[in-house]
């Protein structure tokens, strides 16, 4: 197939056109990366925590929020969405010790984006936080992000989610995948292209997520929608690297795929409402960088697995004609003077792919002080690289039936 060869090398000139434009700006902001600048104001903050069955994690939650040092805090308003657990009960139980707690009961489950929303009604801060039930903020976390909105046209910030079970094998590769998913968040940042603030913690000035209409209730990414929603209108997001908030992520094969299922499903709900936005001069980043950029990082991997189908069905389809012509003409399938090997450009450009990625990889680690010769990371890392991240294309696949089908399934 003579285009394929071209195929083949389009794909590998945007994979490595990604890599070397985050390596460029990691460079040339390398000493401004964990920079915050220190707030002028006393802003006042209202938490929101939208919760569904969290009875685990709701207490540890809350807690870790009253003790993020942050000294003007409005209120911190839970909302039960008809958990059927013991959420409620567990929420209400600490009134007395935090005195600034308001418990919302929801009659009627509205999903997560519908309980952020109706939050969002009654909280009296000039900023708002979003906290998920089952994510904790760092010490200090919200007085590093809150200097951000000293520029008016910021109108959220957002920081690493790191995770905080890594007992198992799959949680430790989710480690790794936070990990440079901060680092390129934060580099995004510098081109006005952070296009997702993260559920777990995530800082939004009041008039701005009132303004865009608040949280879209139809998207599965609420999260990605509203930074979406935020550039759309002209405001900006930033990112804070020198701060994190940890988040109990997956344990098991099943609730990792349903989850990242979940996010590709938000992400093409997301390229559908601002389709009209590609390349719209108007809009800036959001037509010119963040859509496209989303659109590759999103269908690149099924290309790259389309191709890698295409040829090993065509191996093997012409390996089994070979053999059985082999068999009915009574001649050797290989002889001596054809073993040989060719070097392939297009093999040479694979491999160059793979250590840009794993270049990356490593300067991520070394950023963010991981040690990278721990004992695990030996396997981790390749394991990451090599199966892990080959496992989206797939993901994408049953994102996609799933959209054409109208499946909307939270878990």
């Amino acid at each position: 197939m003579a285009i394929l060869p071209y195929i083949y090398l389009g794909y590998m000139f945007i994979s490595l056109y990604m890599l070397s434009m985050f390596l460029i700006i990691y460079l040339k902001n390398r000493k401004s990366i964990f920079y915050y600048p220190e707030t002028k104001k006393n802003y006042s903050i209202s938490f929101i925590v939208p919760a569904f069955n969290e009875e685990k994690t709701i207490e540890d939650t809350i807690e870790h929020i009253f003790n993020v040092g942050y000294k003007n805090i409005m209120e911190v308003i839970v909302i039960n969405d008809c958990s059927t657990d013991n959420t409620l009960k567990i929420a209400k139980g600490l009134c007395k010790k935090y005195l600034k707690l308001k418990i919302l009961n929801n009659k009627k489950n509205l999903g997560k984006a519908g309980a952020l929303n109706k939050g969002l009604k009654i909280c009296k801060g000039e900023l708002v936080t979003v906290v998920d039930a089952d994510s904790y903020p760092s010490k200090h976390s919200v007085s590093k992000m809150v200097g951000f909105f000293d520029d008016e046209k910021v109108g959220a910030v957002t920081c690493p989610v790191t995770s905080r079970n890594t007992n198992k094998f799959i949680e430790r590769l989710q480690a790794i995948e936070y990990k440079m998913i901060a680092f390129t968040r934060k580099l995004l940042d510098y081109v006005e292209a952070i296009y997702v603030t993260p559920g777990p913690l995530a800082v939004y000035r009041k008039k701005a997520i009132v303004g865009v209409g608040g949280f879209d209730e139809k998207n599965m990414t609420e999260d990605i929608e509203v930074a979406w929603a935020l550039t759309f209108n002209g405001w900006k997001r930033r990112m804070c690297l020198s701060t994190s908030v940890s988040s109990t992520v997956p344990n098991k094969f099943v609730s990792w795929f349903k989850q990242r299922r979940r996010w590709n499903v938000g992400g093409l709900q997301c390229i559908y409402k601002y389709r009209k936005s590609l390349f719209d001069i108007k809009k800036g980043m959001l037509g010119f960088f963040i859509i496209p950029f989303f659109i590759l990082s999103t269908f690149l991997g099924l290309l790259g697995l389309s191709i890698f189908f295409y040829l090993l069905t065509r191996r093997i389809i012409s390996n089994f004609l070979r053999t059985r012509y082999s068999i009915v003409t009574d001649t050797p399938i290989l002889t001596a003077e054809e073993i040989f090997i060719t070097p392939s450009v297009l093999n040479y450009l694979g491999i160059v792919l793979f250590f840009f990625g794993l270049t990356l990889l490593l300067i991520v680690f070394v950023i963010l002080k991981e040690k990278i010769l721990r004992k695990e990371n030996m396997f981790n890392i390749p394991f990451y690289m090599i199966i892990y991240m080959a496992l989206y294309p797939f993901i994408m696949l049953t994102a996609i039936w799933h959209v054409i089908k109208g499946k909307r399934v939270w878990r």
